[in-house]
């Protein structure tokens, strides 16, 4: 998409700079990229604290081994 942007040029060559871009498109891509990448980021660590998970791991793994032993004997004939 095209679009007609007025940039500061010391901002653009040191975006350039430091994303080591080759054009002025990739380094805005590559500062959209990371702003969006950061502020999901920030949404994801707001939300630590506020879900807990009361899960035993012990007994998910148990029942998933009677589960996969169940459908290993019914694969092979057993009932």
């Amino acid at each position: 998409m095209r679009t007609t942007l007025d940039l500061n040029e010391k901002l653009i060559r040191e975006l350039m700079d430091v994303t080591a871009a080759k054009t002025k498109t990739e380094a805005i891509h590559q500062a959209a990229a990371e702003l969006i990448r950061r502020k999901k980021l920030d949404q994801l660590k707001s939300l630590s604290g506020t879900i807990h998970l009361d899960l035993n791991w012990k007994s998910l793994e148990q029942a998933e081994i009677r589960h996969q032993a169940v459908l290993k004997r019914r694969r092979h004939g057993h009932r």
